[in-house]
């Protein structure tokens, strides 16, 4: 279970973005959250993806509490998640060719001798050329750089995927191929998906179930972000 319980974050502690934000997500299950732009459900990913230390609440990961983010969390907690964010070239390192961009993960876990395989077990499933892999992401386009941005959060084969409005910038044929990527994914390996965006249709069409944000807080609560 990845369980958000009671939350406040946000990036000065006496202004927090929300209050006491719940939310869970049972294994295999594919969870939509639908709220506006800046309302914060981004920070509250960013807290489920561990990249985020909340003011207050508990995130609980297949049963652990976690007590440390970003690079002082455990290893196995911190590749138990795969995240994919809104702007693929915020998140890229542009000296990297996107073959190197997905074996990114695998480097960094001691597991280099890996990445050939993994790099072109990944490519044509989320959709990339041989000839794309060696380009750096100047030289691509935002949904082909897109597609190598999911395929590294799938490279160390996470139970848990976070995307948070990952094809809010990506055309309709980019953001059905990724989204049948995500699935086909998920229905080989059974991990779990929190979903964030702002587009009903999609999240609806896409998950299990979708949440709205306000019903993520507590009664009366409003989100300051």
């Amino acid at each position: 279970m990845l369980e958000l319980d009671s939350v406040t974050a946000g990036y000065h502690p006496r202004e927090p973005v929300f209050r006491g934000a719940s939310l869970t997500v049972a294994p295999g299950e594919s969870v939509g959250l639908l709220g506006p732009s800046g309302c914060g459900k981004s920070t509250l990913a960013r807290v489920a993806a561990l990249l985020h230390r909340p003011d207050a609440g508990r995130l609980v990961l297949d049963g652990t509490e976690v007590t440390a983010w970003r690079h002082r969390a455990p290893r196995a907690q911190r590749t138990a998640v795969g995240v994919v964010f809104q702007q693929p070239r915020t998140a890229a390192d542009p000296r990297l060719t996107l073959a190197d961009l997905i074996a990114e993960p695998l480097r960094a876990t001691g597991r280099k001798a890996e990445a050939a395989d993994r790099v072109a077990e990944l490519a044509p499933a989320v959709g990339l050329t041989p000839e794309l892999l060696t380009r750096r992401p100047h030289a691509v386009s935002d949904g082909q750089l897109q597609r190598a941005c999911l395929a590294r959060a799938l490279t160390l084969k996470p139970r848990w995927l976070v995307c948070d409005e990952m094809t809010a910038m990506l055309d309709a044929s980019t953001t059905a191929a990724l989204v049948a990527a995500v699935e086909t994914y998920r229905a080989e390996t059974g991990a779990g998906l929190l979903a964030v965006g702002h587009d009903r249709v999609l999240l609806n069409r896409w998950c299990d179930r979708t949440v709205e944000w306000k019903d993520c807080l507590p009664a009366g609560e409003t989100s300051s972000g």
